[in-house]
């Protein structure tokens, strides 16, 4: 997996993806990452990436030269990218689909926007995906770009130690996780489901199921799928039902 970020702040970037997973994916040839500085590919002794407005208002766009070539420079020397990402409030959500459309695509360079914004023949040119993390105001896209970069690498056959982890996890057959619990098993005063110490592993399964449903019901209702439900969460669909839990339409034949 290939990304490119393309960022005035190269460092705030480099420093985020040094540590964790995504940095020991880099480390191990398992993800191909570089980032770079905008400001490498302006064409005046200022290094200048943005300007004014037409029409006038508030602060500054990025220009459109530099981005380009940035691209049009990756494109030539690291191969031609699957998917041209711009972070945008105005992109449609970021969701899981979204980081298995990004993996599938193999190359991905992302462009972080800044200021008031980018220009818009930026998007228009290189037919960039606008694509937003969540509907609220963060002062650039490298947390975004960075967001996108770890959901992706996660998918990466290698990166997660334990494949089984990457399907649990939330979102991927739009369910949330169910609890998780660790030693010891009372900490002040709460206790440790008992199925989870009882060694009964079909019970365990069930049990983990169980509150997976009960939990996307409560908080996430959007996320649940009929049609991706086994035979097993339908029952458990129905016995939420019966106990009058919401959605119980979802557990009907």
């Amino acid at each position: 997996m290939r990304f490119d970020i393309i960022t005035i702040f190269p460092r705030m970037v480099e420093a985020l993806l040094a540590e964790g997973i995504v940095g020991r994916a880099v480390a191990r040839a398992l993800v191909d990452l570089r980032v770079h500085d905008l400001r490498d590919f302006t064409d005046d002794r200022h290094r200048t990436v943005d300007d004014v407005p037409y029409g006038g208002g508030p602060g500054m766009v990025l220009k459109a030269e530099p981005l380009v070539r940035a691209v049009e420079t990756i494109a030539r020397d690291r191969g031609r990218p699957g998917v041209i990402v711009l972070t945008s409030p105005q992109g449609r959500r970021f969701t899981q689909a979204e980081a298995r459309r990004l993996r599938a695509a193999g190359h991905v360079v992302l462009l972080c926007g800044r200021y008031e914004g980018v220009d818009d023949r930026v998007r228009q040119h290189l037919e960039a995906d606008e694509l937003s993390i969540g509907d609220y105001v963060i002062s650039g896209g490298e947390l975004a770009a960075l967001v996108m970069v770890d959901a992706v690498a996660r998918l990466v056959p290698g990166v997660v130690g334990d494949g089984e982890s990457v399907e649990a996890d939330s979102f991927t057959r739009g369910l949330l996780d169910f609890p998780h619990y660790t030693r010891p098993a009372e900490f002040k005063g709460l206790m440790v489901p008992p199925v989870l110490l009882s060694g009964h592993h079909a019970e365990i399964r069930r049990w983990r199921k169980r509150e997976a449903l009960r939990r996307t019901l409560e908080r996430r209702p959007d996320l649940l799928v009929p049609d991706a439900l086994d035979d097993e969460e339908r029952e458990i669909m129905r016995e939420l039902g019966r106990q009058g839990e919401k959605g119980a339409e979802y557990g009907r034949d």
